[in-house]
């Protein structure tokens, strides 16, 4: 049976170090999965569970969204992903009685690993205003409760409807349909907070905001960079996909701060060799650069590839009929500063002319990058720089090359795709007013750094939340949390407890909805819904599982429900319809979004399909000069004053995204906590400091607020020199809520310069 959740809170008082991996998965990954999986589920609910997940009859991994290949395994899921699953197939449930006996202050008190292993919530819970609980509501006083606040309102856009990339393809459109017929554009996503700097640069360079390259794409290339990212953790099943690159003669060059063991060596666990055997060694190079450093390394393998005497440079052809601004970006990086690279990077010139070696010998490049690259303040110009490499060789529009990355969450680029947004485009809005009849308004709405601005200075007074973790997913937690409680009513569609429910506004409510793994029966009978995968790949996914409530609904019924509550019936919108029946839904999606023409036809066939992408397809940029663009990025050297480091939050193994689903990181070899930051020995002989010191981390930045992180144990580790990381939701303390990507505006959650102070 299911081991009961944890009774007391965690403390790190037991906390182990030991030395780091240098390989992934084997056999501890599938002990892991199938522990974290039996003490959450049962071994016979694990089974039935495990062997369905992102099977093309099955249901998606609410995890990360890593495409499936054609040809899947009878266990298509990684360690991560079984952790995921069990937390939402959890036996372990949250009742009434839980909410009478805990007041939301001592909530509020618990650490995020507690709160989640309490289990799934069972049905809506509504804090009234001055009340210290949480007490049962009917659905229907729900719906009430948000429309009387809603339709109060001055102006629709003093409320803020948030989105989590868990969220369906069916009720993602629901949902932004229902906010856009009450009259507003304040859509903020997750995507704002991670790879909305990834869109920006592309659209603008190549004129869409996604990847280039299909699964099949990696299998064919020559070179592969990894930039940013540790698959082994945040995309564990890339690592299968890099080691079948590596078989078809691919070579790897990982570009990160932090060595890790995924890169450097994969023990498949679905092989034998990598069970028994020493597994595939992957990185064929390591380049441990600093963190910022990305936007230099690459604009100096532009200036060397303009500079090189090999023919095979640069794809004079392509770059002639297929691209603009090549005479100014030229200019641009052959003035490019050595010395600036060098400092930069904290690499030496013959590693980076080591890189060019192996970049002239492939034909077939494709770059990928997570949110290594996209959290700093350059983030935009950073990956402007990528494509702008890749454009010099005409690594865009043939098999084998491109432009990859490599999204969170499982459906967060659907979401974008269904019409999540805040700023969208004309023709989008054109075609929803044609196939509803109504005008959407046209007014850019908040992004996700805005809409805590607009909650903190009163400006929104109704916050919901369509999934997610909202207070501990975003920068600055006390400016947040204060922005939060400002609000008159703050709802959060969610399956397990979270902070979030915690830090409230006046009042409080907590609907609780269906999870991937469940069955979703409406009028019509069993729904299932869809998603896209990071690579544009659209397919079904349907739960058999029982509900873990006969209270829940699905977030479709919730967004079709509310929308009838606030707007009523007389809107020429048919919310029953869609809800009875989501071919309905997925019918409409057909008529507005480009690419989904005879959607529910598609999405039955196993596998779904694989949407258009013009620069991919054809080497059709949609940029208004119908080419790709060449840009020019000015490099400033982020350089930080003495005594202080660079500091990156990062995930540790045991987590996904903010859910935390124990107290290891086993490949960074820590065990049994969380509060720890690691720096290399060398910067703590500098510091005058040592390995298991307590230390306080304070940001500091230019508005002169002191931001802390209390409590932190130092563990000597080998990051790039000057660099530091530790883990979030925990460090999100540390960034300034004003300290924003340019053009994209995403929190810099990778470049917060720290003080160290001991304790």
């Amino acid at each position: 049976m299911p081991r009961k959740a944890p009774v007391d809170d965690f403390d790190d008082s037991g906390l182990e170090v030991s030395k780091p991996k240098t390989w992934a998965a084997g056999v501890p990954g599938v002990a892991t999965a199938l522990r974290h999986s039996w003490e959450q589920m049962g071994a016979r609910r694990s089974a039935l569970t495990l062997l369905r997940v992102n099977q093309k009859q099955g249901f998606d991994c609410p995890g990360c969204a890593w495409p499936e290949g054609e040809h899947r395994h009878v266990a298509e899921f990684c360690e991560n992903g079984a952790k995921a699953v069990a937390e939402e197939a959890t036996a372990r449930r949250v009742t009434r009685e839980f909410f009478a006996r805990h007041t939301v202050a001592e909530l509020a008190e618990r650490s995020d690993h507690w709160l989640g292993q309490q289990g799934r919530l069972t049905e809506p819970m509504l804090r009234r205003a001055g009340c210290d609980h949480y007490e049962p509501v009917s659905w229907e006083e729900a719906f009430a409760l948000l429309a009387r606040e809603l339709n109060a309102l001055s102006s629709p856009d003093e409320a803020v409807f948030y989105t989590s990339g868990r969220t369906s393809n069916e009720a993602a459109f629901a949902y932004q349909l229902f906010a856009r017929a009450f009259g507003t554009n304040n859509l903020p996503d997750c995507s704002n907070m991670c790879h909305e700097s990834s869109g920006s640069a592309l659209t603008e360079t190549i004129g869409v905001g996604k990847g280039s390259v299909l699964l099949e794409d990696l299998y064919r290339a020559d070179l592969i960079f990894v930039v940013g990212q540790n698959p082994g953790t945040n995309h564990p099943r890339m690592l299968s996909a890099l080691e079948k690159a590596k078989k078809a003669g691919a070579r790897i060059v990982a570009v990160n701060p932090l060595p890790e063991a995924g890169l450097m060596r994969f023990r498949n666990p679905q092989r034998p060799s990598g069970v028994a055997g020493r597994g595939t060694a992957l990185a064929d190079r390591f380049l441990q650069i600093r963190l910022n450093g990305d936007l230099a390394l690459f604009q100096a393998l532009n200036r060397m590839l303009l500079e090189s005497d090999a023919p095979n440079a640069l794809d004079r052809e392509f770059i002639a009929a297929h691209t603009t601004g090549f005479d100014e970006f030229a200019a641009h990086v052959k003035a490019l500063d050595w010395d600036d690279v060098l400092e930069a990077t904290g690499l030496t010139r013959a590693e980076i002319t080591a890189v060019l070696g192996d970049v002239l010998t492939a034909d077939r490049i494709v770059v990928c990058w997570a949110m290594g690259l996209t959290q700093h303040r350059n983030s935009v110009p950073t990956i402007r720089e990528i494509v702008n490499f890749l454009l010099l060789r005409g690594n865009i529009g043939k098999p084998g090359a491109g432009v990859c990355p490599v999204r969170g969450h499982s459906n967060v680029q659907g979401d974008r795709t269904m019409g999540i947004y805040e700023k969208p485009k004309p023709e989008f809005l054109d075609a929803l007013a044609a196939e509803f009849s109504f005008e959407p308004p046209r007014r850019h709405g908040l992004d996700t750094v805005n809409a805590i601005r607009a909650m903190r200075d009163g400006k929104v007074k109704v916050f919901f939340g369509m999934g997610g973790n909202f207070v501990r997913a975003t920068p600055d937690s006390a400016v947040t949390e204060a922005a939060m409680r400002n609000c008159r009513l703050t709802a959060h569609v969610s399956t397990k407890l979270n902070r979030s429910h915690a830090v409230t506004g006046e009042q409080a409510l907590i609907l609780p909805t269906l999870g991937r793994t469940e069955r979703d029966v409406q009028a019509s009978g069993p729904q299932l819904v869809s998603v896209e995968d990071s690579m544009g790949m659209v397919h079904a996914s349907q739960g058999r599982l029982a509900p873990a409530s006969p209270h829940l609904l699905s977030e479709v019924s919730i967004v079709c429900r509310l929308a009838r509550a606030v707007l009523g019936e007389e809107t020429g919108i048919d919310w029953a319809a869609m809800e009875r029946d989501y071919d309905v839904i997925r019918d409409h999606v057909s008529r507005v979004v480009p690419g989904f023409e005879d959607y529910n036809a598609r999405i039955r066939r196993p596998g779904g399909f694989t949407l258009p992408h013009p620069p991919r397809d054809g080497r059709r940029f949609p940029t208004p000069s119908g080419r790709a663009a060449l840009t020019v990025n000015e490099l400033e050297v982020l350089r930080v004053p003495e005594g202080r480091l660079l500091l990156q939050t990062v995930r540790s193994h045991d987590q996904y995204n903010t859910t935390v689903y124990g107290l290891d990181d086993r490949y960074r070899g820590i065990r049994a906590g969380r509060r720890v930051v690691f720096v290399n020995p060398a910067d703590l002989d500098a510091l005058g400091l040592a390995d298991g010191d307590t230390v306080d981390l304070v940001s500091e930045w230019s508005d002169g607020v002191e931001r802390r992180a209390p409590a932190f144990r130092i563990v000597a580790y080998p990051t790039a020199r000057g660099c530091a990381a530790a883990y979030f939701p925990e460090t999100n303390v540390l960034v300034p809520l004003d300290s924003t990507a340019e053009v994209s505006n995403t929190p810099t959650s990778k470049s917060i310069v720290v003080r160290l102070e001991r304790r």
